[in-house]
């Protein structure tokens, strides 16, 4: 489970990276880095979003911060 943790919480950290490249000077690394081979440029797409999700969904029980008891 922790590796799981790990690859999409990494994901969401290149995803993050990714938009903030887009917004600042309208350049996206995926796409750069991946632009002669579109399904695997979609994948890592879905592969980000989907890694939000579950980031999202499990965040109340993997942060030490948010888990702790009042």
């Amino acid at each position: 489970m922790k590796e799981l943790h790990m690859v999409t919480f990494l994901l969401v950290i290149i995803g993050a990276i990714n938009w903030g490249l887009v917004g600042l000077f309208d350049f996206d690394l995926v796409k750069t880095l991946l632009v002669s081979m579109p399904s695997l440029m979609r994948l890592v797409y879905v592969l980000i979003g989907a890694s939000a999700v579950y980031v999202m969904a499990t965040h109340m029980s993997d942060c030490k911060i948010c888990s702790k008891k009042k």
